[in-house]
């Protein structure tokens, strides 16, 4: 068994089903993870990016300060730490971009997608699969953290695969799924 996955094992049991889906515990991604993410994407003033559990919004914000996206959401279901994403995206000035939403992601539209960002368990990206089937449109990038989408085949994957925080799986809605 790998790390990672006597990780998502140990926290397994905090994966909780309140407001329709999986919740996941608030865990950062690290300085080192959000540049290897940055440097692999390439975003364009067409491109509305999604971060789902996104904490206190340190992926969106980035992503906004760095390409000219035309919109970063930020779906968060803890209000402290939407508030705290809320703070932040207004001091860093990318505010006029920054959209926090309040909800659990399952119960959010992600129609107008082009990228979505996931820092979730395999287990939470599992139960994710038909949302994203249902809502996303072909050619629409899902990137997850660690954890792989199961049962999908990532196009590329970034990192050096070993470790916490070190390995980002890059998909495309009608590629990866079939």
């Amino acid at each position: 068994m790998s790390s990672l996955e006597d990780v998502e094992s140990w926290l397994g049991w905090l994966a909780l089903t309140g407001g329709g889906g999986p919740i996941v515990p608030f865990v950062p991604t690290r300085k080192e993870a959000l540049d290897l993410l940055l440097k692999m994407l390439d975003l364009r003033e067409k491109d509305v990016f999604y971060d789902l559990g996104c904490g206190d919004g340190r992926v969106v914000i980035e992503v906004l300060k760095k390409f000219p996206v035309g919109k970063g959401v930020c779906v968060e279901v803890r209000r402290d730490l939407l508030e705290e994403a809320i703070k932040r995206a207004k001091a860093e000035r990318v505010d006029d971009r920054f959209i926090p939403i309040h909800s659990d992601f399952f119960d959010v539209s992600l129609r107008d997608a082009t990228v979505i960002y996931m820092y979730l368990l395999a287990s939470v990206n599992e139960a994710l699969k038909p949302k994203l089937l249902k809502e996303l449109a072909p050619g629409t990038r899902v990137i997850t953290l660690d954890f792989q989408i199961p049962g999908w085949k990532p196009v590329k994957v970034f990192g050096n695969r070993s470790g916490w925080q070190s390995t980002i799986y890059y998909y495309i809605i009608g590629e990866s799924d079939r």
